[in-house]
């Protein structure tokens, strides 16, 4: 069955709307490293709480974008943490 453009998007949008556990650490030298445990390779690191937040948050929306697009692997669910 062939999925039309709309369709596709509201798929995706479906994945960017669910809410994953993320997990922040302190680095020895400063700034912070976040991760997503549930997306494997889905890490980045900022300078303050508030920067590494939103690196998550556009590290998270471009990995499961790039994984959906590129149609090879399925997109896991959020575990309940």
């Amino acid at each position: 069955m062939k999925h039309n453009k709309e369709s596709q998007n509201l798929y995706l949008d479906y994945f960017l709307y669910l809410k994953y556990p993320i997990s922040i650490y302190p680095e020895d030298e400063g700034g912070y490293t976040a991760l997503i445990p549930d997306l494997p390779g889905c890490i980045t690191q900022g300078e303050t709480l508030e920067e590494v937040v939103i690196n998550i948050e556009e590290a998270r929306e471009l990995w499961i974008e790039t994984v959906y697009n590129s149609g090879k692997k399925e997109i896991p669910l959020p575990s309940r943490k």
